[in-house]
């Protein structure tokens, strides 16, 4: 009879725990405390943070003018190989450059806004600095082996035909911008750092506008 009682008791115990177990909060461990904070956002319904976020902005936008540049705003797209931008898919998402052309051969580069402004280094700054010399090993666009070499990527949905890139419809130069984006989401677009470690300076020499200064120089 005992046993009988102890095996219903157990029978009971195991329900509620199965029944409360789902309304119990769940708690991250250690780890929540190094989540990132939210990134501001510019629709964000926060008016506070509206202004934090429009504020810094325009001092990024502001210094990308007073270095000679243009702000640049650009969507992620896929499929951009397609000849008919109809099938292009947009992405979720924007960026904000700062394009810097050469009034001498009409040349450009693109830098994140943020990229350009920080005094913190950023792996995108470093890799323009450093001018590692390109492998060559790879097939295909060098550009976007290059960024890859360096530890960044500008491919969109892997190597695939599809193609991808940051579109600004209205620019017919650079309708799609080849950002070579790194982990710390810096980004220099691929191009001007393939010609920078050449020797080449596309749009602008970034020495002496970036406002992390280059470590190399002696």
């Amino acid at each position: 009879m005992k046993r009988a009682f102890l095996a219903l008791s157990v029978c009971i115990l195991l329900a509620a725990v199965v029944f409360l177990a789902p309304v119990r909060p769940v708690h991250a461990g250690n780890d929540a405390k190094s989540l990132p904070l939210p990134q501001l956002s510019f629709d964000s319904a926060d008016s506070s943070v509206d202004s934090t976020a429009d504020a810094a902005y325009k001092a990024m936008a502001e210094f990308c003018v007073n270095k000679g540049g243009e702000v640049d705003v650009r969507l992620p797209y896929f499929n951009t190989n397609d000849d008919n931008p109809k099938n292009w898919l947009e992405l979720a998402g924007r960026r904000n450059f700062c394009k810097f052309t050469s009034s001498a051969d009409g040349s450009r580069i693109h830098v994140l806004l943020t990229t350009l402004y920080t005094k913190a280094p950023s792996m995108a700054a470093l890799a323009y600095y450093a001018k590692v010399p390109y492998a060559g090993n790879c097939n295909g666009n060098p550009a976007s082996c290059y960024c890859s070499q360096l530890g960044g990527s500008d491919l969109f949905g892997g190597i695939n035909a599809n193609g991808g890139g940051w579109v600004q419809m209205s620019d017919p130069v650079d309708t799609v911008l080849e950002a070579c984006v790194f982990p710390d989401m810096s980004t220099i677009d691929s191009w001007g750092l393939t010609y920078h470690q050449a020797n080449v300076v596309r749009g602008k020499n970034l020495n002496g506008v970036l406002r992390f200064k280059n470590p190399y120089t002696k």
